[in-house]
């Protein structure tokens, strides 16, 4: 009778196992001395209950220099990704991140400014920021609350005019001026294109944000996520550390260095145990002359020691681990004029 009931409970046992699905185990990216992905790589997240259905798409964030791309978009995810200074073109490169809720997920493209400059960088730069318009569901163009269009105003509506992305207009700053502005600003816009939808936003306080979370949402298709619900960028921690190092140099050296620096970390290595972990980190910044390597050092290694310093906290809270942070500076002459250097310093076509 006992071999019987054992015979039983082993073929209830077999049949469990034919009617549950196997689960993929997670995978966790390895870390290594080049840095691993900002976040973990694991299964898909399901779909949600049984009739609810799921939005997923690409958004490309496009605007003028310093009208806030860069910090709507880390407010729209919850955390900071993006560089952000009070310096135009701090952008140079389409980050992607993403966010995800029970709505779906989003998959944010930050471009650098729309902006005609003259070196092979800022080439790089505006058809970075052309190209997304190709890639994705919606586009939100970012614009300050002024009334009146300027001839760059002209040029980005052109270039909106000229595909076939849905897009939103976003008025960004509404916290600066007072309501009857900002109406006069919608007013100015409305009939310069067929916006599926115009929302005034501020970056820095967050009115407005979800309902253009909501927005976004509306316009975007039906569709599985693209990525895990817990990542938040596809970017290397080793990207996010030269853009948090380049950050910080932007912020501290104000208008004493032009936006002619970039960073290239060296490497990027771990040691200890879990418990008390430390990544040491060899960064250099790369400058375009004598005169300014000697200002990003400063009077006796003060200004690289406030860059580093100010670095090394942000790239801990990323890391959640203790940085040892070592900054070099090096002189590339003219490096954003030379297609070469440029690849060396990251700024590539992605895929």
């Amino acid at each position: 009778m006992e071999r019987e009931q054992q015979g039983d409970r082993k073929q209830n046992e077999e049949r469990q196992q034919q009617k549950t699905p196997q689960q993929n185990t997670p995978q966790t990216a390895d870390r290594t001395e080049t840095g691993g992905p900002a976040a973990e790589v694991r299964e898909q997240p399901e779909s949600g209950e049984a009739g609810v259905s799921v939005k997923s798409g690409f958004v490309t964030i496009l605007g003028k220099p310093n009208v806030g791309k860069s910090t709507l978009m880390n407010t729209l995810i919850g955390q900071k990704i993006a560089i952000t200074s009070y310096k135009p073109q701090t952008t140079r490169d389409r980050i992607r991140t993403i966010y995800t809720d029970e709505r779906g997920q989003i998959v944010f493209l930050d471009t650098p400014g729309l902006h005609r400059g003259k070196s092979k960088l800022d080439a790089y730069m505006l058809n970075a920021a052309q190209s997304t318009l190709k890639e994705v569901d919606l586009a939100l163009w970012l614009v300050e609350p002024r009334a009146k269009l300027d001839e760059e105003d002209q040029a980005a509506l052109e270039l909106l005019q000229s595909c076939k992305t849905p897009v939103i207009l976003v008025i960004n700053k509404i916290d600066s001026v007072k309501k009857e502005q900002i109406l006069s600003v919608i007013a100015a816009y409305k009939d310069a294109m067929d916006f599926a939808e115009i929302i005034p936003v501020s970056a820095r306080t967050r009115a407005g944000v979800e309902d253009l979370r909501a927005a976004v949402f509306a316009h975007l298709p039906e569709g599985e996520p693209f990525y895990d619900e817990e990542t938040v960028t596809d970017e290397t921690q080793r990207d996010i550390a030269a853009e948090i190092i380049r950050e910080k140099a932007l912020r501290l050296l104000q208008e004493e260095v032009p936006h002619g620096i970039a960073v290239l970390i060296e490497s990027m290595k771990w040691r200890g145990r879990k418990v008390d972990e430390i990544c040491d980190i060899e960064a250099t910044i790369i400058c375009e002359r004598d005169s300014h390597k000697g200002i990003i050092i400063g009077k006796g290694g003060a200004m690289l020691r406030k860059i580093g310093t100010a670095a090394r906290i942000d790239i801990e809270n990323m890391l959640e681990c203790r940085v040892n942070l070592k900054i070099f500076v090096k002189v590339r002459r003219d490096w954003r004029d030379d297609l070469a250097q440029l690849g060396n310093f990251g700024y590539r076509e992605k895929k």
